[in-house]
């Protein structure tokens, strides 16, 4: 009998979690599903639901490192390979933008898979200046909303610089990104 009320507490605390995050991502606090998911993982890692909402929620959070990990273990439907598939296009795309404004690392030649996250909207941006045009920041307006414009610079900083997008819409300000 012991073992049973471990067992339904175990269940009830994992759907009360679960329940939790996806109440929380519903409500946009985006960065607390990121840090209870990051955060009770290892706990869940074969439940793809949960590391799906747990990976969603650090991207909308701009966790895009965090991505990595539930990238690996989303494997056993075929709309977990999707979601896999999409984390690893942000996070390479991250790495490689990164890459190219730290380094000057030439992004032209690839053509390579994008999707609808800011981040990827701005890498594709990017990939279609000429290596010559090089620049402090760079302003790019959104192919779909000409009113949608992507500032794209390099912060620096003592320890790491960062990578930062700044979304402005009519020329207001809407959203900063910061990645490293």
């Amino acid at each position: 009998m012991k073992i049973l009320s471990i067992i339904l507490i175990s269940v009830t605390l994992y759907a009360d979690i679960k329940q939790d995050m996806l109440n929380l991502y519903q409500n946009k606090k985006h960065e607390e599903v990121c840090n209870i998911g990051f955060n009770n993982f290892e706990n869940y890692r074969n439940d793809e639901e949960y590391v799906s909402l747990y990976a969603f929620g650090c991207l909308n959070a701009d966790y895009i490192d965090r991505l990595s990990v539930p990238t690996t273990t989303l494997k056993l439907s075929k709309e977990s390979r999707s979601n896999a598939a999409y984390f690893s296009i942000i996070l390479m795309q991250k790495k490689l933008l990164y890459h190219a404004l730290l380094d000057n690392y030439d992004l032209s030649s690839l053509n390579l898979p994008t999707t609808d996250y800011v981040l990827s909207k701005v890498f594709d941006l990017y990939t279609k200046i000429k290596k010559d045009e090089r620049k402090e920041f760079y302003i790019f307006e959104d192919e779909s909303d000409k009113q949608l414009k992507y500032k794209l610079y390099i912060l620096k900083d003592g320890k790491i610089d960062k990578m930062v997008i700044e979304e402005f819409y009519n020329s207001i300000n809407i959203k900063k990104h910061i990645y490293w």
